[in-house]
């Protein structure tokens, strides 16, 4: 896949992690940042379990991508949030 089909993907799968997880978006950079980096979490968890990660730019990466950067963003909140109290 291209730099561009990444961040692509990357935008919506960060986007729509974020409004999974905390109802608001957490910027466009860090959608996107977070959105790559959940795809390739995504990936290795699904190849863990004997799944296929990202394939190239289909719904199926993007559920993996999205499922990725949800683990990605609960541990991003869980860190932060220690950080703060």
């Amino acid at each position: 896949m291209s730099i561009i089909g990444w961040i692509i993907l990357g935008l919506v799968a960060g986007f729509i992690a974020s409004k999974i997880v905390n109802s608001s978006g957490q910027g466009m950079l860090m959608d996107i940042v977070l959105g790559i980096v959940g795809a390739i979490v995504g990936g290795v968890i699904f190849n863990f379990f004997g799944a296929a990660g990202v394939t190239g730019f289909n719904i199926y990466s993007l559920i993996v991508s999205v499922i990725g950067a949800i683990v990605v963003l609960w541990l991003y909140h869980a860190l932060a949030g220690r950080r703060g109290a």
